[in-house]
């Protein structure tokens, strides 16, 4: 009996994680004679995605100054549903062109939201990823920094998405989403005065620092 109640908690808890929103982002760095099949195949697949069954979000994007960086953020309201549609044609068409296209391993990173709040996103909004590597110990006073300041975060006029996540696997590793108004808003939103706590952790407790090296300037591509 004790055997077959630990096979049912261990079923549960991989129950529940399957039934759990995912984020996922992905990261493709692909060679350069190879930039307009995945133009299209990442297009493909964010189209194909949203037109799927469990589907919050989709989008395609490549980093400013290098095009050679592409990304794909998703978030489906069950991981079996993601899983599900990796086996679609257009994630099978991306494996393909992973065989031949790509100068790096692709990097998967799936993420356990912490802080989330979106309002009306225009369609030429700035899109910022930041990677935060904190030193170990300090991961929930970055956790505490962080949800004290959504109030503020909220009101900010020209912060349209802001999303705080965890790396799953990985407890000091976390990344935060973005989408401004453009350029001006962003320099303005940094030098918010209610930031302050936040901007001295990021300054001296990070692993690596200096912390803007996780910076990463998107811009959309595929469906809009």
């Amino acid at each position: 009996m004790k055997i077959r109640r630990i096979w049912e908690i261990a079923f549960s808890g991989f129950f529940h994680v399957k039934n759990e929103q995912t984020a996922v982002l992905t990261q493709y760095h692909v060679k350069t004679s190879y930039q307009d099949q995945f133009f299209k195949v990442l297009s493909q697949y964010t189209l194909s995605s949203i037109a799927s069954t469990g589907n919050v979000m989709a989008e395609a994007y490549y980093e400013r100054g290098d095009v050679c960086v592409m990304w794909i953020i998703e978030r489906w309201n069950c991981r079996i549903a993601y899983e599900k549609h990796k086996s679609s044609i257009a994630a099978k068409a991306i494996g393909a062109l992973v065989k031949v296209g790509i100068v790096e391993p692709v990097k998967n990173f799936f993420l356990q939201e912490l802080e989330i709040f979106s309002k009306e996103i225009s369609r030429d909004a700035l899109t910022i990823l930041l990677f935060i590597d904190v030193r170990p110990g300090t991961e929930e006073r970055f956790k505490s920094i962080n949800r004290d300041l959504m109030p503020v975060i909220r009101r900010a006029p020209g912060v349209l998405l802001f999303q705080l996540s965890q790396i799953v696997a990985h407890k000091t590793r976390f990344v935060v989403y973005k989408k401004l108004r453009n350029w001006d808003t962003f320099q303005y939103h940094l030098k918010e005065p209610a930031l302050a706590p936040l901007m001295q952790f990021l300054q001296t407790s990070i692993a690596v620092p200096p912390f803007e090296n996780g910076y990463h300037h998107l811009i959309q591509f595929g469906q809009r």
